[in-house]
């Protein structure tokens, strides 16, 4: 039997300024090999002269850590390569949305978390049950994803068919497609709550060009 890749990435922190949370889960069947696709957009950097950088959107956008002294246009064009890449990939995703007034503490938080991920998973049991392993790769960076992972796909799945690997964005590229899907839903949260900041507008223009060049992409890669 196959075995399903789950890369995760999360948007926001429990104590953090911004108004929303959001948990993205990227699948990818590995019986379907990414290794053109990967080519493809490595490629594409070449030909463009643009530099390899691991994909990270925060820092894309406002120019810091690896993009810093990169100018702006320099950093969109590298945004619109890596949304062909993400738009060329064998996956699919799934995106859950919290407003931080009404989870604001880890336990509410983690409750809706597990309610919500676990009514995914039983939606969609007979298609994760079709898989001998279903390997679940996140970073660790904040302890009640990582805790809402492990006890709602232990319950739901089986301790045997659930395995955990910690992962960083600058190891699997696939790590990089989840912060990227990521990134595209908090950006709709925004413009629909009237929260886009002059960054977002600089990087993806204005609502109808954000939904017509980016949103529309990546919703075709939505689970359904």
């Amino acid at each position: 039997m196959a075995e399903l890749s789950v890369f995760v990435d999360e948007s926001g922190e429990q104590d953090g300024p911004s108004r929303y949370y959001l948990l993205t889960l990227v699948f990818h069947e590995q019986d379907a090999s990414i290794a053109n696709e990967i080519k493809c957009y490595e490629d594409s950097l070449k030909s463009k002269g643009l530099p390899n950088i691991p994909f990270h959107a925060s820092p894309l956008m406002n120019g810091h850590d690896e993009y810093e002294g990169l100018e702006l246009e320099t950093r969109k064009r590298l945004l619109n390569t890596f949304n062909v890449f993400a738009q060329n990939l064998p996956v699919s995703y799934v995106t859950f949305c919290y407003k931080k007034h009404e989870v604001d503490t880890p336990q509410k938080l983690s409750r809706r978390m597990q309610r919500d991920l676990a009514i995914f998973v039983s939606d969609h049991l007979e298609y994760f049950l079709r898989f001998a392993a279903v390997k679940i790769y996140y970073d660790g960076g904040q302890q009640v994803v990582s805790e809402v992972l492990h006890e709602t796909f232990w319950r739901t799945l089986s301790r045997q068919a659930t395995m955990y690997r910690k992962s960083s964005f600058k190891d699997y590229r696939l790590a990089q497609v989840a912060d990227y899907f990521c990134a595209i839903e908090l950006a709709l949260v925004k413009y629909e709550s009237g929260l886009q900041t002059n960054t977002d507008i600089k990087i993806f223009g204005r609502i109808g060009l954000f939904k017509k060049n980016y949103l529309k992409q990546a919703r075709r890669k939505l689970v359904r």
